[in-house]
């Protein structure tokens, strides 16, 4: 459902096919997620409740949603199967809205939700309730039906969260605009139960952006509460350089724990991560930049580059390998900076423009040499080469900044976010 314009009732939805790009079928879907929102706001769509063949419920992000149309589901192919746990701020769409007494704002009259509808916001892959159909008239099997009408979400009321309530759902709510690093900072100054609280309410992905922000003492805290299941499903959805820094502040035996319920390939990365000093560029790295092959164009560059889940800093240059394009196996050839690819037609092939006079990164360079490498050469981020000249990561200024400034510096500075936290 690509376009603004379009919009589905979750009623038809339930128990369609699920299908990957290849035609396989995943599953069906039984019902959608939602988060409730205050202010009136529409809830945002987080996912679908899907039954795969082995009569297992797992949740689909709709992130990975690509196309709903035609009685069927397309999804990117990629499917967490690990039993789906409705958690604190969630609401399930069939199970919880349908059904329930609400009331129209204009009259005050109360009337029943027999469906509600979601659609995809314009140039966004975020989904919301945008609809609710509704019943006048009282419930009831032998009572004569009335009638029925379709109004904006904003038009009802008996869905929304309470301005003045205290739960972790509020709290969530509230916040849920605030960057990653301003959300952490007002998680740092809410009590351990509270911020346990609150972490179990985020969704992973929130969760992993997170816990990327606070400090130490606080991942390993939030980290701690989960259950296992859960743990690593927020260490797959974290950066692989963040995710391998907080696992060494584990002992050993969690560390490996943890590791083995995460999914091979993301625990694969984190392996090689903590396998380098920490204060070195392969301890520094992300194991995640844009690598492209040299017969790939400026078009193919930019579209990587527009990624919204890339940091600026990643997305400010391409890396160029020789088969296979991936770390670490790719031999690695040079850089275009985005500059470059925002000069040049389209069609100009990558391998035609890369730079490659300033020397990589070698994995063991201390933390003192990359510094003065990034600022020498005036670099965001810079690529780390092993001996034999494959591709191993690249190391961004963000992450250098991390290990340069004083310990306890995301410990300062929001006494404005901390009282907002406790409600002044």
């Amino acid at each position: 459902m690509a376009s603004s314009t379009s919009r589905v009732f979750v009623s038809h939805l339930a128990g369609v096919p699920v299908f990957d790009p290849n035609g396989d079928q995943v599953g069906r879907v039984r019902d959608l997620v939602a988060m409730l929102r205050v202010g009136g706001r529409p809830p945002r769509v987080l996912g679908m409740v899907v039954e795969v063949l082995s009569r297992r419920r797992i949740f689909l992000p709709m992130t990975r949603v690509t196309g709903v149309a035609a009685g069927q589901v397309i999804t990117t192919g990629v499917v967490n199967m690990r039993r789906f746990e409705q958690r604190a701020a969630e609401r399930l769409v069939l199970g919880e809205l349908l059904d329930r007494r609400v009331v129209l704002v204009e009259n005050d009259e109360r009337v029943t939700v027999l469906d509600v509808a979601v659609e995809q916001l314009p140039a966004r892959r975020e989904w919301e309730i945008g609809k609710v159909f509704v019943r006048r008239g009282k419930t009831g099997a032998l009572r004569r039906r009335g009638e029925t009408l379709t109004v904006d979400w904003s038009a009802v009321t008996g869905f929304t969260l309470e301005e003045d309530g205290q739960g972790a759902e509020n709290l969530v709510a509230t916040f849920e605009r605030l960057r990653p690093a301003d959300l952490a900072n007002v998680l740092h100054h809410l009590t351990p139960k509270r911020r346990a609280e609150v972490a179990a309410a985020l969704d992973d992905d929130r969760l992993a952006d997170v816990l990327e922000e606070l400090p130490e003492d606080d991942q390993v805290e939030i980290l701690g509460k989960l259950k296992d299941d859960r743990a690593a499903d927020v260490l797959e959805a974290m950066d692989p350089d963040d995710a391998a820094d907080l696992l060494s502040e584990l002992p050993e035996e969690d560390q490996e724990r943890l590791l083995t319920l995460m999914r091979p390939d993301d625990a694969a990365d984190v392996r090689r991560l903590l396998a380098y000093e920490e204060r070195t560029a392969g301890g520094l790295m992300t194991t995640e930049p844009i690598v492209l092959r040299p017969d790939a164009t400026v078009a193919d560059a930019l579209a990587r580059v527009r990624r919204r889940d890339l940091s600026p800093a990643l997305a400010a240059q391409v890396y160029v390998c020789r088969a296979p394009d991936e770390t670490p196996t790719g031999k690695y050839l040079g850089t275009v900076h985005f500059q470059r690819l925002l000069r040049d037609p389209p069609f100009t092939l990558v391998g035609s423009i890369v730079e490659s006079d300033l020397p990589p990164l070698a994995p063991d360079t201390p933390l003192t040499e990359v510094t003065g490498y990034l600022a020498a050469y005036n670099m965001v981020a810079a690529p780390v080469v092993d001996e034999s000249g494959s591709l191993l990561g690249a190391v961004t200024v963000d992450d250098v900044l991390d290990h340069l400034l004083p310990e306890d510096w995301r410990e300062t500075g929001f006494d404005g976010l901390e009282e907002a936290a406790r409600g002044r």
